[in-house]
């Protein structure tokens, strides 16, 4: 079962890496639409499906660009089960 678990939940895992990695590339927009350009455009070649530049917060931060982002993933285990991620983050 817990093979099975791991299975599920690990490409789960890679796809925030790379929403993580995507978001960092897009902090260097000069301006929102362009920043959520940048970031739908990396998610198109890394084949992110659970986000997009919509869903994207982008803030200032000291005169840095800051890209932050939050979402959930459901995972059916059986029947009735379902197992609830939530994934959030922001640019470093």
């Amino acid at each position: 079962c817990a093979g099975v678990l791991a299975a599920q939940v690990a490409p789960t895992l890679i796809e925030y890496q790379a929403i993580t990695k995507a978001a960092s590339k897009a902090k260097e927009g000069s301006t929102v639409a362009e920043v959520k350009s940048i970031f739908d455009k990396a998610a198109a070649i890394d084949d992110i499906k659970s986000i997009s530049g919509k869903d994207l917060e982008v803030s200032k931060d000291g005169g840095n660009t800051v890209v932050a982002f939050a979402y959930t993933r459901e995972i059916h285990m059986a029947g009735p089960a379902y197992l609830l991620l939530k994934y959030n983050g922001r640019s470093k």
